[in-house]
């Protein structure tokens, strides 16, 4: 059975995952699944991604059979290894989102706990239905978050809360996460609010989207002369190009830009 899917229409990129019977779930053929969709988006011409997950939940972390193999396998060889440049599978199945050269936006409901938190994280901004639950569900299981989280989660809340969330595993309503800075935009109706964010983002210049994502890439992680220089080197890379002088062209003309 698939596990994810994986649509364009109009320049967007929608990846869904198709286990909403498990409440998205994650097992071996999910975490494999997910990475390979990362990797097709990030070849593709999309202008912008919206990953959601299908049924009730957008993902409940590991299942039953994940665990069972850790009592199976050799922790160290299992996780120890660096199968995707600074990452293994399992983390990679997160980050491969940050990969993602173009705006990656996460539809969120119902359950969004440990591997599928992690998941979100990922992405690029959430969207999440005011009730949906969010959790590092890790402690639970006498565990801590492994999958890419303890890089994506430090940048957006304060160190208590990322303690709390360790420590505890408890779920929070997606009302708190949006305080807290975990959730970017609450909304009834998450997939919707997602399409149309992405429906706006695809009709922007493709190159200069491109160039707005490695500049924060590189704002969020380098010194201050490495973003000036940054800056400078994406700005001059779009100045006088087609899709700057089409955006001009469009403005000038009172038209939507057309770029090829």
């Amino acid at each position: 059975m698939a596990r994810v899917s994986v649509e364009y229409q109009d320049h967007i990129a929608r990846v869904t995952l198709t286990r909403g019977d498990k409440m998205n779930a994650l097992d071996d053929a999910m975490f494999q699944a997910i990475v390979a969709a990362g990797q097709e988006v990030a070849a593709s011409d999309a202008r912008a991604v919206v990953l959601s997950g299908e049924g009730k939940s957008f993902c409940a972390g590991l299942d039953l059979a994940s665990f069972a193999k850790m009592g199976q396998v050799d922790p160290e060889e299992w996780l120890l290894g660096r199968s995707h440049g600074d990452t293994n599978l399992l983390q990679e199945m997160s980050l491969v989102w940050r990969r993602v050269p173009v705006p990656v936006i996460a539809a969120l409901q119902g359950a969004v706990y440990g591997g599928g938190l992690q998941l979100a994280l990922g992405a690029d901004i959430r969207i999440a239905t005011p009730d949906a639950k969010l959790s590092l569900m890790e402690m639970k299981w006498g565990l801590v978050p492994d999958l890419g989280g303890m890089i994506t989660l430090p940048p957006l809340v304060r160190s208590d809360v990322l303690r709390l969330m360790t420590y505890t595993a408890q779920p929070i309503p997606a009302e708190q996460g949006e305080r807290w800075g975990l959730v970017t935009q609450l909304a009834d109706d998450p997939l919707a609010a997602a399409l149309d964010l992405a429906k706006d983002i695809a009709g922007r210049s493709p190159s200069a989207i491109r160039a707005a994502k490695r500049l924060i890439d590189v704002a969020e992680t380098q010194d201050r002369a490495a973003v000036l220089l940054q800056e400078s080197r994406e700005s001059a890379g779009l100045i006088g190009k087609p899709d700057q002088m089409e955006v001009i062209a469009a403005k000038m003309q009172g038209r939507a830009p057309t770029f090829k």
